[in-house]
């Protein structure tokens, strides 16, 4: 089902959810014709090539969760927390019936070049919080390191569905940020959306019943929770450092990554970099 934004957008954080629910995913064009290849010869194909290319589109990664979670049985539920793990329960002819046919952004968006470009930017900003997200993650020792890079991976997902199906107002929020770089990200979209597209997330993720871990750790309300908050400061420091290594925020975000990670601001920036490279 293809999503088309009414004369008004929608009034409500519920009408939102309602309107966003059942619309279409769109992915990159690179995931389809990838996707295709390896589909071309499933008995070769591999769950960990698939999960590569699934992992490579943060929109296709949330088309594979959402659709293990309204397909899931009971075994499911406690077992699927991560892509490597939904790709194996669906099965690889399961999974190339399910995802044969799929639109591409760059069709879905031909007419409008400048929402492309910031659909764009935000999946490499994603990239880069990912890979934030799972560095900090293995230096904490955590287990659960591939939830916290997916759920950096997903963090900013309805920011995307926004740039795919709404993309006048996804440029008019860019717009705005662009002329005055006080203005709080929050407070553009109560004013032209009504709503926050954080709470538009997890309310989504909650009516497509993603799993709870993914919920929460995707949850900017719940900081005092070490591992939300190293998804958090994950995000954060892509958002700051995405157009260099020269935003005034980036101290604050070293110094707030290191009282995490038990480590000096300095010793943070030279680790992020290096990563960054």
């Amino acid at each position: 089902m293809s999503a088309v934004l009414p004369i008004q957008p929608p009034a409500s954080l519920a009408a939102w959810t309602g309107w966003l629910r059942d619309a279409d995913i769109p992915v990159l064009r690179s995931t389809v014709l990838s996707l295709k290849r390896i589909g071309a010869d499933q008995e070769r194909a591999a769950p960990n090539e698939i999960t590569s290319v699934v992992l490579a589109d943060p929109l296709m990664t949330l088309k594979v969760l959402k659709y293990l979670s309204a397909h899931r049985t009971q075994r499911i539920v406690t077992e699927a927390k991560t892509v490597t793990a939904s790709v194996l329960l669906i099965g690889i002819e399961r999974f190339f019936r399910e995802f044969g046919e799929q639109t591409a952004v760059e069709d879905l968006l031909a007419e409008h070049p400048a929402a492309l470009r910031g659909l764009k930017q935000l999946s490499q900003r994603a990239h880069r919080a990912a890979v934030f997200s799972l560095a900090f993650a293995v230096h904490r020792i955590d287990h659960d390191a591939e939830v916290l890079h997916e759920a950096a991976l997903l963090h900013d997902f309805a920011e995307a569905l926004l740039w795919c199906h709404a993309p006048e107002l996804a440029l008019e929020i860019q717009n705005r940020q662009r002329a005055d770089a006080t203005l709080r990200s929050a407070s553009v979209q109560r004013e032209l959306l009504g709503i926050e597209l954080a709470d538009l997330e997890q309310a989504l993720m909650r009516v497509w019943q993603l799993p709870e871990q993914l919920i929460e750790l995707t949850n900017d309300h719940r900081s005092e929770d070490p591992r939300a908050l190293n998804v958090l400061l994950a995000i954060r420091l892509a958002r700051h450092s995405q157009q260099g290594w020269h935003n005034a925020a980036l101290p604050d975000d070293f110094a707030d990554i290191g009282e995490l990670l038990n480590l000096t601001p300095a010793v943070v920036r030279q680790k992020v970099m290096r990563l960054d490279r």
